[in-house]
């Protein structure tokens, strides 16, 4: 029996035909991969779940053929046993994928699914800290403030290590399956192996809830940041010192505090002295507005990029996204280094300009940080292309050591320095930049630098909402341009509606943090680890406890998300 057609030169054509334009043999941040690293590859066919072609890539009935033999074999002999493996002239050309994750990025990653990727433990804890880096870390300053100074600290170690667990329980969990060949499974398949058909449509339900809610954050930043960048570059040019009618501090650094006059951000109230007609700057005061037209101004530029087959051409610039969080740290730096440290210790008790170290509000925080600290959904198929596997677990823990770190860092420095007085500590925004003016140069920069990165990332993220959407219901990705017109046009509206009426960043991370979280983090993983157990009968009473503990910790973050 043979897993190859007699003929070969037909064998050696691939099973796969993809629909899109050229693309390049780069992997990551443009690391390349040894072509013959890829030899290894198999099964060659992954069904879609968190990993999609870039090219849109339609299977073949004989790739599909082809795919359930290899199965079918490898089944015939235990999982070690090569013996049966298909022959390397019958696999495809390796496939360029994205992996998401709900942070806001997506990256292309090229390797094999049996774990002979050529990435060293560096890259690899690279890839991970890049890939949980989004738009959390700008509310996690304003989630300290909710939850208290020294509890929003504790909060975030002990957020971190949870995750990390639950995360080290997802790349275990293919491992704890007997006598079936795993190694090109992610996580979903797991889900649906243990909960069938459930199994498969809650993980896409939750998956898309992370998909669309990352990409109405995204919708409204994007709003934010344009409209900000276009009213310097219109002061700047017609040469006007406007001022904003908010408190503030004064000095060489100012920080202001934008939601003092009300519960929400003002939009255009300013003062402006300018020695022209004023006609102009009003006219451009009505028709550059952050809430009432510059969302608006959005769908011209994003509507026809999601729309588009293959948005591999905007994966190029995903390196902007290390460049934004580095210019962030920098950002922060400097701030601090010129405002000082404004730090008072209380408990319990609040006054006119300091927070209590302990608040009831802690919640909020704690559901930015279950999205701050999301990769869940991803993280099989980044550690698959390390090139030693048996430092994965070393890997992935140092890597969240670097993100808790990053998100402390911002966090502390940002809450510390806040100056307090004049400025009450409850002025910190749930976008940290809206707490600095916005012909702030520096400010200006990271601006201009988040902007662009989130305009080539946010056609990823529609890509991806696409592919897992309309694969699960129509079986291709593409069933026709007013599917994916009609699809597109919901999320847009969903994120214009947000921008438009409740531009509350740090509410709608938390949000949809604590949503997907509850699946991906806590449910399911430690509901796998308790089952397959079970299953060899060595769940003890006190691991049941611990992980029954978890999953209620999980349930309860979300239920206080709406109570809050």
């Amino acid at each position: 029996m043979e897993a190859h057609s007699p003929n070969l030169e037909e064998d050696t054509k691939p099973l796969l035909v993809p629909v899109g334009g050229d693309e390049s043999n780069f992997g990551i941040m443009n690391i390349q991969f040894n072509p013959e690293d890829f030899k290894c590859k198999r099964p060659f066919h992954v069904e879609p779940t968190n990993i999609v072609s870039v090219n849109d890539e339609r299977v073949t009935d004989k790739a599909s053929a082809m795919n359930k033999r290899i199965h079918y074999y490898s089944r015939l002999t235990s999982p070690a046993d090569r013996a049966l493996i298909a022959p390397d002239h019958v696999l495809p050309a390796p496939e360029e994928i994205y992996v998401y994750s709900p942070l806001g990025t997506a990256f292309k990653v090229g390797g094999c699914t049996d774990g002979y990727g050529k990435n060293s433990s560096i890259v690899t804890i690279f890839m991970i800290w890049n890939t949980m880096m989004g738009t959390s870390i700008l509310s996690i300053p304003w989630g300290i403030k909710q939850a208290g100074f020294t509890s929003g600290i504790i909060l975030i170690l002990l957020m971190g290590i949870l995750t990390l667990y639950c995360c080290y329980r997802v790349v275990t969990s293919r491992k704890m399956i007997p006598l079936i060949d795993t190694s090109n499974w992610e996580f979903p398949d797991v889900c649906k192996y243990y909960f069938g058909s459930f199994g498969q449509w809650s993980s896409l339900l939750f998956s898309m809830v992370s998909l669309v809610g990352a990409m109405v954050v995204y919708w409204v930043l994007m709003s934010n940041f344009l409209f900000n960048t276009g009213k310097f570059i219109y002061n700047f040019v017609h040469d006007i010192n406007v001022t904003d009618i908010v408190p503030g501090t004064n000095g060489s650094i100012k920080v202001i505090c934008p939601s003092a006059a009300s519960g929400h951000p003002p939009q255009n109230m300013v003062v402006m002295f300018s020695s022209g007609n004023n006609t102009g700057f009003e006219l451009f005061e009505e028709w550059w507005n952050k809430s009432q037209t510059v969302p608006f101004y959005l769908i011209a530029v994003l509507l026809p990029l999601i729309n588009l087959k293959s948005p591999s051409f905007f994966a190029k610039f995903n390196v902007l996204g290390t460049v934004s969080v580095v210019y962030l740290v920098f950002l922060v730096t400097v701030k601090a280094a010129h405002l000082g440290i404004h730090l008072k210790y209380n408990l319990f008790t609040e006054n006119d300009f300091f927070v209590p170290e302990f608040r009831l509000l802690f919640p909020q925080l704690t559901g930015v940080l279950t999205l701050a600290f999301f990769i869940h959904n991803s993280v099989i198929t980044l550690l698959q292309n390390n090139r030693n596997q048996e430092n994965n677990v070393r890997d992935l823990s140092i890597a969240y050591f670097l993100v808790g770190l990053t998100y402390l860092y911002i966090g502390v420095i940002i809450f510390a320095s806040f100056p307090s007085p004049p400025l009450s500590k409850e002025c910190i925004e749930q976008n940290f930049l809206d707490n600095f003016p916005s012909d702030d140069i520096m400010s200006f920069i990271a601006r201009i630098f988040l902007l662009f990165q989130m305009m080539t990332v946010y056609p990823l993220l529609g890509y991806l909402a696409r592919v897992q959407f309309l694969r699960h219901f129509f079986g291709n990705a593409y069933p026709s341009f007013f599917h994916v017109f009609v699809l597109n046009i919901a999320i847009v509206g969903a994120g214009v509606a947000m921008a438009r009426f409740y531009p509350n960043i740090g509410c709608i991370i938390r949000y949809s943090g604590a949503t997907c979280g509850l699946a991906f983090v806590f449910l399911y993983p430690s509901l796998i680890y308790m089952i397959a157990l079970h299953r060899a009968g060595q769940l003890t009473w006190t691991t049941l406890i611990i992980h029954i503990f978890i999953i209620l910790l999980g349930l309860a973050n979300l239920i206080a998300q709406f109570l809050l």
